[in-house]
């Protein structure tokens, strides 16, 4: 039988089991406990693992098989977000409102009452952004209102989008798209879903096995 791997609490960065020990059911779950350090955060992200819980339960640690990617290059662009974008009616920047892109992610959806984006999480990706290893996508409207973003985690090879937010249409697509842009520039061949959804989906999200993720793209 298949058992939940408990890191040490106690530790800054405990070492995490390999990937492959994953569980089935729930799929991707890799290990329980630890703490939102940067040491482990970034230790987790090299390995391909994350973190995502909601409040009241402990650290639960995740490695998903397979792993919904975007190619930057192969980014998928509807009709009428080509209109968006051939019209702009929106200004874009990059990491000069991390907080309130986060606070914004982590308000509630519709049809659900809770976050996993809790305040531990907001405080621990607070910190990586001060140490320029988080970044932020932000898109303003004619008024300066914030109105979409995104925020995610930059390794070598792969950006790890986290979460994104959009308060007026098409604008969490308009942040990907801008980001895939900056991405480009920078020669990152790969945006990490970690999870599929039909957002994303229309965007050109692919599921690839978690071996090729870790091997092609962390290089592990």
């Amino acid at each position: 039988m298949d058992t939940l791997f408990w890191l040490d609490d106690d530790k800054s960065n405990s070492e995490f089991p390999p990937v492959s020990h994953a569980l089935k059911d729930p799929e991707g779950l890799l290990a329980a406990g630890g703490n939102l350090t940067p040491e482990q955060l970034m230790s987790a992200y090299s390995k391909g693992i994350f973190p995502w819980f909601e409040e009241g339960q402990p650290i639960l640690w995740w490695s998903p098989d397979p792993r919904c990617v975007i190619y930057p290059t192969q980014i998928r662009i509807s009709r009428s977000l080509k209109k968006t974008l051939r019209n702009k009616p929106y200004k874009v920047t990059f990491d000069t409102v991390f907080a309130e892109v986060i606070e914004a992610c982590s308000e509630p959806r519709r049809g659900s009452v809770g976050t996993w984006i809790t305040d531990d999480m907001k405080a621990a990706y607070l910190r990586l952004f001060e140490q320029k290893k988080a970044h932020s996508v932000e898109i303003w409207n004619d008024d300066g209102a914030l109105v979409g973003g995104l925020y995610g985690i930059l390794l070598d090879k792969v950006f790890s989008g986290e979460s994104m937010f959009s308060r007026e249409r098409d604008m969490s697509k308009v942040a990907l798209i801008y980001l895939a842009e900056w991405l480009k520039a920078r020669q990152i061949n790969l945006i990490d879903c970690q999870l599929p959804n039909p957002h994303l989906e229309t965007l050109g999200a692919v599921l690839i096995p978690r071996q090729k993720f870790v091997q092609d793209y962390l290089q592990l």
